[in-house]
């Protein structure tokens, strides 16, 4: 049973994170517009931002679903883990409250994935 959920929770955050990483890492005038904090960074570091969230979301759904390498499974939700710290500094110093509901949800999730698949349910 506790295989299927973290499954379900490392499918939604997988997909998440592909989808968050690819508008990021494909930021452009257009796009600028639904993320309005990236108005005041470069494109490269917003780039930085979406591939690191692509190569999370990657990292949380691959490694399983092919058999192969399965620690990178928890490696890649920490490193989820520590984006959303971050996402939550930078919104509390920006006094962006509306965000951090989302940001330590997803926080949780992570960190839910890395406890189970490092104790309670390995692949």
């Amino acid at each position: 049973m506790m295989n299927i959920a973290l499954w379900a929770v490392q499918i939604f955050l997988g997909l998440m994170f592909l989808m968050a990483g690819f508008m990021k890492s494909t930021i452009n005038e257009k796009s600028r517009g639904k993320l309005p904090w990236t108005k005041e960074y470069s494109d490269g570091y917003v780039r930085f931002i979406g591939v690191s969230e692509l190569l999370g979301g990657l990292g949380l759904i691959l490694p399983g679903a092919l058999g192969i390498a399965a620690i990178l499974t928890p490696i890649a939700a920490l490193g989820i883990a520590i984006i959303m710290v971050l996402a939550i500094v930078f919104h509390v110093k920006r006094k962006e409250n509306q965000a951090l509901i989302m940001n330590v949800v997803l926080l949780l999730l992570a960190l839910f994935i890395v406890a189970g698949r490092l104790w309670i349910a390995p692949f």
